[in-house]
């Protein structure tokens, strides 16, 4: 069948359809057909061909029309002011959510906080600080923190103090405005070797040490199947630390269904527990172009389903 030929076909039945006297779908109803079962937050340069025109407000609408309800972007702290307020009211009149940004640029290939420093915690204090403005002006709740890398010389435990006391000053500042810091553990196989805080036990510990609502978990599924695996009984016994979820399959860190992680089966749990939180959809697509980008979108449509 020809596009003509395809066209007047469609036009016909959908002209028997209205005759039939069934009902139209309205705009909600059709919304409700593309929503997701949980809230995946998409980042910015994964839908570039899909986008009516270049620019984050086109990849927003774009996001918003497959049915996606929030975003995350690392790099929201490094864009000009003018462009932050601008996503914040794209999404607004999109009703999207704002996922994590990254809090702070320092302290990520170095003993930082680990080492009990007091200048770099208060450079690292001075960073969250600034964020707190950040996070206001994009309706943004997380902000992604790593305490940085382990001090070759000072005992772990000596470290775990460092680091606990550094993050209960940084709860003090966003602890007022209702903020969140999540804590990520990464994994030091295949991406960071050397960083301090890299299984979910240990975040955990951090945690309840801290003590506080605006110190929480970051649970990277694909940092931890690295790591650690048992991804659900460990998600169990962290779940009320854990704040914010980011996916990624294993190995390629690439969209769900491309590597060895049942995300079907990680994503059916979340629901189960009433997650209500974002997952952070922080990889990349397994292949290029426009049919790349439907091919993340159809992953998700899969193990959602599911």
């Amino acid at each position: 069948m020809d596009r003509r030929d395809f066209v007047k076909a469609a036009a016909v039945s959908g002209a028997a359809l209205a005759a039939s006297g069934a009902p139209m779908a309205t705009a909600e109803e059709r919304a409700e057909r593309r929503a997701f079962g949980l809230r995946y937050a998409p980042h910015f340069g994964m839908f570039p061909q899909h986008a009516a025109s270049k620019g984050v407000v086109a990849e927003l609408e774009f996001m918003a029309s497959e049915g996606f309800t929030a975003l995350e972007d690392n790099n929201m702290r490094s864009r000009p002011v003018a462009e932050q307020e601008l996503i914040a009211q794209t999404m607004q009149r999109l009703n999207m959510v704002m996922g994590v940004f990254v809090a702070h640029t320092i302290g990520w290939s170095d003993a930082n906080l680990t080492s009990g420093n007091v200048a770099k915690r208060d450079a690292f204090l001075a960073e969250i600080t600034a964020s707190v403005e950040v996070a206001k002006r994009v309706n943004a709740k997380w902000m992604t923190v790593v305490p940085g890398m382990i001090d070759a010389r000072p005992a772990m435990e000596y470290q775990t103090a460092n680091v606990v006391e550094a993050l209960k000053r940084a709860s003090a500042i966003l602890e007022p405005h209702g903020l969140v810091m999540v804590l990520e553990p990464l994994n030091p196989y295949r991406d960071h070797p050397g960083q301090f805080l890299q299984r979910i036990p240990q975040a955990y510990l951090v945690c309840k040490a801290v003590a506080s609502p605006s110190c929480k978990i970051l649970f990277d599924i694909y940092h931890q199947q690295i790591t650690e695996g048992n991804l659900i009984p460990n998600m169990d016994r962290a779940w009320d630390e854990v704040a914010y979820v980011q996916v990624g399959d294993n190995p390629g860190r690439k969209e769900p269904t491309t590597g060895e992680i049942n995300y079907t089966n990680v994503f059916a749990h979340l629901k189960k527990k009433g997650f209500t939180g974002i997952v952070g959809m922080e990889h990349g697509n397994s292949k290029p172009g426009k049919d790349g980008e439907r091919a993340v979108i159809d992953a998700y449509r899969k193990v959602d389903a599911g």
